[in-house]
């Protein structure tokens, strides 16, 4: 098993080789865009997660590459949209002006859709590469799909940006809902790829599946307190917009220590998670309990 920074390495080697000057009739322009965002780096959760996963279940980490490569593209292209000015409208991310303010909106648009689609393209060509494997790979895909997707991320933006001009929209349930759609699923679906890349058995994907959930609602959790009480300059992005925009946070609605409070027990459900999981599961105990540590 890797650690983060071995896994994070792999994964931005690949992706710098995926965003060379492109032979495939990408313009430059799109391209510089799209790239912009990418290689502003942040700490590659997600698809380190779906590394440590397969190497967990003794798959092979160097055919995962371009799945894990794909997630990051995804997150990437909503974290582009989730900043223009119809969203979120934020100036700074991951610690440099946000694509639009950079490319101007309507290219910024472009560039997320552009990684979107790139993603798929990515994932595909991986598994046109080994015809043997195409069944799992397909699971795979679909997984990633199906988490960032009308039932998934997208789903919970929706929601939260209804929640942000519809005030009758409020309460736990519905807090609940937008992190589990717009935070959770991108942790749970990566892992649920891995799985399936690894034809793990169903035991295997219930638990992922579980501290997908567990640790997404735990990142959160922490985010929302991390807007009130953190440090821009640490945090990479402007803080204390939650507050301003009306949103719906677990800040908003338990309050700065009980929000602590849900973020010790949201940390102690994702490690129970693993209970099936040797000492190979460590990489995501520690993500577990370093995501709890907001100051």
């Amino acid at each position: 098993m890797g650690n983060l920074e071995t896994y994070r390495n792999l994964v931005n080697l690949r992706l710098e080789q995926l965003f060379a000057q492109p032979h495939d009739g990408r313009p430059e322009l799109l391209n510089d865009a799209m790239w912009y965002s990418v290689k502003a780096g942040g700490k590659r959760l997600r698809p380190c997660m779906l590394l440590a996963a397969v190497d967990m279940l003794g798959g092979d980490v160097s055919e995962a590459m371009d799945f894990a490569c794909a997630v990051e593209m995804i997150h990437t292209y909503s974290l582009i949209h989730d900043d223009l000015p119809g969203m979120d409208n934020d100036s700074m991310r991951r610690g440099r002006p946000t694509n639009h303010v950079v490319y101007g909106v309507g290219q910024a648009i472009l560039a997320g859709d552009g990684l979107l689609n790139l993603a798929f393209e990515t994932m595909l060509n991986a598994s046109s590469r080994r015809p043997e494997r195409a069944a799992q790979d397909l699971l795979a895909i679909g997984e990633i799909a199906k988490g960032s997707g009308v039932t998934g991320m997208v789903a919970g933006q929706c929601l939260d940006l209804e929640c942000e001009r519809n005030a009758s929209m409020s309460g736990v349930d519905v807090l609940e809902k937008i992190h589990e759609g717009k935070t959770a699923c991108m942790f749970v679906y990566p892992l649920r790829a891995a799985a399936r890349l690894c034809a793990a058995e169903e035991e295997t994907l219930s638990a992922l599946t579980q501290f997908g959930k567990m640790y997404g609602l735990l990142f959160q959790a922490a985010d929302d307190l991390t807007d009130v009480v953190g440090n821009s300059a640490e945090a990479g992005k402007t803080l204390g917009k939650d507050a301003e925009s009306g949103k719906l946070t677990c800040v908003s609605i338990w309050g700065v220590e009980g929000t602590r409070e849900r973020i010790a027990r949201l940390q102690k459900a994702a490690i129970h998670a693993l209970d099936g999981f040797d000492a190979r599961a460590d990489f995501f105990r520690t993500l577990a309990e370093k995501a709890a540590q907001v100051s």
